[in-house]
């Protein structure tokens, strides 16, 4: 599922993207907000976690103009304790609404309450890909093209993973580590080469050479 974070403070924004990457949801993030709704409908997300106070306008504010044009569920992420506040979310087409600081297993929780709620059977998690005849199968942790087939450490398939969500797109080395190690600064960035290295020597194994692209100052793209 696709997740559109809507939040002007950069630090959060974030740690709601490692966060929920984490969890295996695939996320946008925005950082510049004159033109939220045109954002939105670009991005086709499957909900949208919206700041209330933005930049030169109200998160309530955007949140019915895309009830206006959409049906994407909404869920307010806030500051704001009043509950006369919560109330106006709500009455704005806010799906939930969750005040800062949270608790990162509730916030789950809840996102994943209103996307069963919104999507019914849709929410069911996608656990295989397929890029270029080769396929990753999230839940066994494994790779196999043409029959052969691989196992995957936890790590090796969370690289993977990333890289096929943002196929033909280059992922950048510090956004792998932060996904790996949620921001772990003491981590070397020497490990990330090992395990892309072993990852290459595991795919020739199955039949599969020059599958993950290295561009330098971009990163890795599948």
């Amino acid at each position: 599922m696709h997740i559109l974070v809507v939040e002007d403070e950069p630090v959060i924004r974030n740690e709601l993207k490692i966060l929920l990457e984490n969890a295996l949801y695939r996320v946008s993030v925005l950082d510049r907000f004159d033109a939220v709704l045109e954002q939105v409908k670009s991005k086709k997300p499957d909900l949208v976690l919206m700041d209330v106070n933005l930049p030169g306008i109200s998160g309530f504010d955007i949140c019915t103009q895309i009830r206006g044009q959409m049906d994407v569920p909404v869920i307010f992420l806030t500051s704001r304790t009043d509950s006369m506040d919560e109330l106006t979310g709500i009455l704005k087409g806010g799906d939930d609404y969750i005040t800062k600081p949270y608790q990162a297993p509730i916030l789950l929780a809840r996102i994943g309450a209103v996307l069963k709620r919104t999507k019914g059977a849709k929410t069911k998690e996608v656990t295989q890909f397929t890029r270029k005849g080769v396929e990753l199968d999230v839940s066994g942790c494994r790779l196999s093209y043409q029959g052969a087939n691989v196992e995957l450490t936890k790590n090796e398939m969370k690289i993977l993973y990333l890289l096929f969500c943002h196929k033909g797109e280059f992922v950048a080395r510090m956004d792998l580590i932060e996904y790996l190690w949620e921001n772990q600064i003491f981590i070397d960035d020497n490990t990330l080469s090992v395990h892309i290295t072993r990852i290459r020597d595991k795919m020739k194994q199955i039949g599969v050479y020059d599958f993950i692209e290295t561009r330098r100052g971009m990163g890795y793209r599948i």
